[in-house]
């Protein structure tokens, strides 16, 4: 029994002496474009514009605000037109300004809106560069056939309610969806998980829950935050996507879920935008459905 005590003292005295303190300082990368451009289809494009942080950067809404791009030349086309998006400012409640591009009002003679079955490209010139992408609005073949509320399952607080919808996917691989919620005078807010395919689900009607969607700049509660109350009136934003905004928010969503965790699988979020920029172009076919929870 000694030998093997002494033994034992010898190899953790031997660990302990091979441990050596490593110090690395992460190099600072030069900020990047970050393109957040959508279109929808009856809607006219709108692009948001913002250099990427540190990853170790203090946020502050003094410094997300700081972090826009301000005059920016910005073009998109649907084939037949190409138009020129005019800067505008959006005073938030927070004392700040955001700042977008859509439409410019004073020159409507190639203005746009999107529209079912219809690809766009966009262009962006910011300091010399330029970055572009291509979307689509799909039809819209993927829509919901019903919505309805129930009671909150193995839950204490009867105030609360799940709502369920039922929906059919079309025969044939490649049916792309992304849904928000807007409850009451809430902004739409894109779920936790918000895009789905239809790998499982290809040519089936099924019945699923629609949880509620989610603020991504507050922490989110795990246990509370699919629900809606009793007195709601929650509208549903379904959208059908392209394969590209789909994997775009797939892996976003992703790596937004394993932020902290060690033992995640690194993910590379998949951009469509060209040129070395950030972020995405995405085309949505939306359809909307309200519900009226009874108090």
């Amino acid at each position: 029994m000694y030998p093997r005590i002494i033994l034992v003292i010898f190899l953790g005295a031997l660990l302990a002496s091979c441990e050596k303190a490593i110090s690395f300082k992460p190099d600072s990368a030069e900020p990047a474009v970050v393109i957040e451009a959508t279109i929808e289809n009856g809607q006219a494009p709108v692009v948001i514009l913002s250099r990427s942080l540190n990853y170790f950067s203090q946020l502050s809404a003094d410094t997300l605000a700081k972090s826009f791009i301000r005059n920016a030349e910005i073009y998109v086309s649907n084939g037949s037109h190409t138009h020129r998006l005019k800067e505008y400012a959006y005073p938030a409640n927070n004392g700040y300004t955001v700042y977008y591009y859509s439409t410019d009002s004073s020159n409507l003679a190639t203005a746009f809106v999107g529209e079912f079955n219809k690809a766009y490209t966009l262009e962006v010139k910011v300091d010399g560069k330029t970055y572009s992408a291509n979307t689509t609005i799909p039809a819209l073949t993927k829509t919901i056939d019903s919505l309805w509320w129930l009671p909150a399952p193995q839950n204490t607080d009867p105030a609360r309610v799940i709502i369920m919808a039922r929906t059919t996917d079309p025969p044939g691989f490649g049916n792309y969806i992304r849904y928000f919620t807007m409850s009451n005078t809430e902004p739409f807010y894109p779920g936790l998980n918000s895009v789905f395919d239809d790998q499982i689900v290809d040519g089936k009607t099924y019945d699923i829950q629609v949880e509620h969607g989610v603020d991504r700049n507050q922490p989110v509660d795990l246990e509370d935050y699919a629900f809606f109350y009793h007195g709601d009136i929650v509208t549903v934003k379904l959208c059908n996507i392209d394969k590209a905004t789909f994997d775009f928010w797939r892996t976003m969503e992703y790596n937004y879920s394993s932020i902290g965790n060690p033992f995640a699988t690194p993910v590379k979020v998949l951009s469509n935008i060209k040129g070395g920029g950030l972020g995405y172009f995405g085309g949505y076919a939306v359809q909307y459905l309200t519900l009226a929870i009874p108090r």
